[in-house]
């Protein structure tokens, strides 16, 4: 899994079928959840698609293209499974064909919810289509549609020739006579599935990130049940085609990392106010053979005892005033940094370490105070895309791959008064992206790392001190 491209590297064979380092081969039916934008209902979609098939007995595993945390809460909810990133560039051609070709050996069913717009993005959901051969379900939203619904189906299914196009659902259709007006329009060389309608109990609402946790949601399951309902009237109901995938014949990650971490103790905050942490992350550090202990900013009075203490992003400034209350929390965190043990701390992780953070209502509350600065809430969003960063470090003077792949998405503007380590560059524009800031024993950023972009780079960071 590791990624052997150097970072100028754009990447242009994505329209290709997958055809290197094929070992053995498995069939498991599959479908990709793609849209003509965002806003269609692709999540909503995939998690009553999941949920139907989970009710009928089947083990669905559901995936997520692109960097996204909140969509995949909803979709392990749905699935009762762990959702991962597929991502040809972020996880990588080999990265994404060893994830499929495990989750074809265990399951009934793999959905893989689409990003954006079907072709939109470096890599996209049609890319990913095409890559793996794994057939597309359109989502149009056909709410204030009539005949323009064939067109836009007609425009998703053929504007790349070689697209695997299974059929297309209207989503937010409430009447049976404008699904009949829909599909009555539709040339016969496309399938339409049928419809969903609009119903807010299956309305999942969302705030500046995307959509609200699933933890936060109360009535959950009772929202994906009534969507999974609407699923039986529709012919989603039969598993889609089966796909084959292949298992990568070499150059494993799990190989290269087995063992690395045996002895390590790594501390992950995890709760709802620190929550935006990709599942092959935790992975990735327990193949290596790492204990992982979680803990919670928000309820635990103290820190657990451990080597490493990893802080990932969330939404700290909605819950700023119970974590500034939490003293014995902060204080441990503090004798943490202290202490000279490594910190790594990504988006509202590095905003929970520094001297204070301001809330969109102009409130400021005292955080951990180990990196000097300031964090403010704002209404416009400051960042967002993929990137990757070269990390000036070296191992025992010999040269190394130090690029690590990952993406940012915030609201926020930190002051902090360090000099920045280095910066990470945007993917595929290349313009300049986040600082990456060193100090002490603090690693922090507001990029997102993807651990499984480079092994050897990340044992080297979760490395404990002697």
């Amino acid at each position: 899994m590791t990624i052997k491209a150097k970072p100028n590297n754009q990447t242009t064979l994505f329209n290709t079928k997958s055809s290197d380092n094929r070992g053995a081969k498995i069939s498991c039916s599959a479908l990709i959840i793609a849209a003509p934008h965002s806003g269609s209902g692709k999540t909503t979609v995939t998690a009553a698609l999941a949920r139907y098939h989970r009710n009928q007995g089947r083990k669905v595993t559901v995936f997520k293209v692109g960097p996204d945390f909140i969509d995949p809460m909803i979709l392990r909810q749905a699935s009762g499974e762990l959702v991962y990133q597929l991502d040809l560039w972020l996880v990588g051609e080999q990265g994404c064909q060893e994830l499929l070709y495990r989750a074809a050996l265990q399951s009934d069913l793999i959905l893989i919810e689409g990003v954006m717009g079907l072709f939109d993005g470096t890599p996209s959901s049609a890319d990913l289509a095409s890559y793996f051969d794994i057939p597309v379900l359109g989502v149009i939203d056909a709410k204030a549609m009539a005949q323009t619904f064939a067109a836009v189906t007609h425009g998703l299914a053929s504007y790349r020739a070689e697209l695997p196009f299974s059929g297309v659902l209207a989503n937010r259709v409430n009447s049976e006579r404008h699904e009949e007006l829909l599909a009555e329009n539709l040339p016969e060389k496309y399938r339409f599935y049928g419809r969903l309608p609009a119903d807010k109990l299956i309305t999942l609402p969302e705030r500046h990130l995307g959509l609200v946790q699933a933890q936060e949601l109360s009535d959950i399951d009772q929202q994906l049940d009534k969507a999974a309902s609407f699923i039986a009237n529709t012919a989603l109901t039969d598993l889609p085609a089966k796909v084959e995938f292949y298992d990568v014949e070499s150059n494993s990650q799990y190989d290269l990392i087995k063992g690395a971490l045996v002895g390590t103790t790594v501390i992950i905050v995890k709760d709802q106010a620190f929550s935006f942490i990709y599942a092959a992350n935790i992975a990735f550090l327990q193949q290596a053979g790492a204990e992982i202990v979680f803990c919670s900013a928000l309820e635990d009075k103290r820190l657990p005892s451990g080597d490493i203490l990893y802080v990932p992003g969330g939404y700290p400034e909605l819950y700023a005033e119970k974590l500034m209350n939490n003293v014995s929390f902060l204080r441990d965190v503090a004798a943490f940094s202290e202490s000279g043990k490594p910190i790594i701390a990504e988006c509202g992780g590095m905003l929970y370490l520094l001297e204070q953070l301001t809330d969109l209502e102009g409130k400021t509350y005292t955080m951990a105070g180990v990196m000097p600065g300031k964090a403010k809430m704002q209404d416009k969003l400051a960042a967002i895309g993929s990137q990757w960063v070269d990390l000036p470090l070296s191992l025992n003077n010999q040269e190394q791959d130090n690029v690590m792949r990952g993406h940012s998405f915030h609201y926020s503007c930190a002051e902090i008064n360090l000099e920045p380590w280095c910066q990470s560059v945007h993917h595929p524009s290349e313009r300049a992206g986040e600082y990456v800031y060193r100090y002490n024993n603090i690693l922090a950023t507001y990029m997102h790392w993807y651990f499984p972009s480079n092994p050897k780079l990340t044992l080297q960071l979760f490395k404990k001190v002697s």
